[in-house]
């Protein structure tokens, strides 16, 4: 299997091919994910709880980061590489974004993603000058959602709805390669798709997106903490390593 490049996930987009993203923080499992052909493996910094075992995605550090992106690096051939950027790592200014985010690539990711609509299309549109493909992330955002409102759908009034799909056509403008869409109502998902150009990928919103991210750990049953109700559990790896 070739090495998957941005050309190729928006290509996925204009033939109708549904993408398959799945998370991976160290190199057995991101061999696992990339040997099955999978399109974009996240270095998510839900590794911050699935791995580390903190409480939420905001402790999680650059420094942590660049292991896991290295790891998942070493072990990949294929599929396309997007890490997180960490809560603080692209908030203070536009040349800690670019600085934060060039640590990323030479670890060996191939792209970052930033939580954020209008507000960091600025930050965004700078990275993609500076030749760094960025995914953006809009509706629910762990990094900050969990200081406001919690973990709640996003989307469901009207002046809501309007600002998720202002943001995403923003994110769109500055440049972004793809947008992930997170527990955003159906309805909502559906006209963003239909109404950009770029692969909109869904985490628990609904089934009209182009393709689908979900946490390698809660599929496989070995993340027992989080049981989102969106997520389809294909083996309980957790009983069948006690039972071993």
């Amino acid at each position: 299997m070739k090495k998957l490049r941005v050309r190729d996930i928006l290509l996925k987009k204009s033939s109708n091919e549904k993408l398959t993203v799945l998370t991976a923080y160290d190199y057995p499992m991101a061999f696992l994910c990339d040997n099955a052909g999978i399109d974009i493996i996240l270095v998510g910094d839900s590794a911050g709880m699935v791995v580390l075992g903190y409480p939420s995605t905001i402790p999680v550090q650059m420094e942590e980061m660049l292991l896991f992106v290295g790891a998942v690096g070493r072990a990949t051939k294929h599929s396309l590489i997007t890490a997180d950027m960490p809560f603080g790592s692209y908030q203070t200014s536009v040349n800690s974004a670019i600085d934060n985010a060039i640590k990323l690539i030479k670890a060996g990711s191939d792209a970052v993603k930033l939580e954020g609509g209008t507000e960091i299309s600025g930050t965004i549109k700078a990275l993609v000058d500076s030749g760094i493909p960025v995914m953006g992330h809009v509706g629910l955002r762990p990094q900050t959602s969990v200081l406001w409102d919690g973990y709640q759908t996003q989307g469901d009034t009207l002046a809501a709805a309007r600002k998720i799909i202002s943001d995403a056509k923003s994110l769109e403008q500055a440049g972004v390669f793809s947008i992930v869409l997170e527990m955003v109502t159906d309805e909502v998902t559906e006209i963003i798709s239909k109404s950009t150009a770029v692969p909109i990928i869904g985490i628990g919103s609904g089934n009209n997106c182009d393709g689908q991210v979900l946490v390698l750990h809660d599929i496989l049953g070995l993340y027992g903490k989080l049981k989102p109700r969106f997520v389809k559990q294909y083996l309980n790896l957790s009983e069948v390593i006690h039972v071993a």
